[in-house]
């Protein structure tokens, strides 16, 4: 395989992007979704960091720079499509959102009496003002 064949395989999307999905080494529990350009991808290869591509900001964003959370790489995969990257990380610190929670994916889907409504299902585990100070 020639050095970057292996980021031809990935099917980025329109704006040279793919989906990221970070996962917990051990639980296996979803911490977080984001997106990854091919820069991104080839630099959380090589440091073993997880190194996304923010929209917002248009540039680079080293998971946890900010915070300190940073996830630490084991395992990259590739979904059958190509279409989608899974990153199997360490999580150091045990925060993944900005919310100070574990995961991204706090909220669930609940139905109650026919009204649906998001639930907060996890704790905060750090104030975001002491992660980030005010912002």
């Amino acid at each position: 395989m020639t050095t970057n064949q292996w980021l031809d395989e990935v099917q980025w999307n329109d704006d040279g992007l793919v989906t990221a999905i970070a996962q917990d080494h051990e639980t296996g529990e979803v911490l977080m979704l984001a997106w990854m350009n091919r820069e991104s991808l080839e630099l959380t290869l090589k440091e073993q960091v997880a190194i996304y591509w923010s929209r917002s900001r248009g540039r680079l964003w080293r998971k946890g720079e900010s915070s300190g959370h940073t996830q630490r790489l084991l395992e990259c995969r590739l979904d059958c499509d190509g279409d989608a990257i899974l990153l199997k990380v360490e999580q150091v610190g045990g925060i993944a959102c900005h919310t100070g929670r574990k995961s991204c994916f706090y909220r669930c889907l609940a139905d109650q009496d026919g009204k649906a409504s998001w639930n907060t299902e996890d704790p905060v585990l750090q104030d975001p003002e002491t992660i980030y100070g005010r912002q």
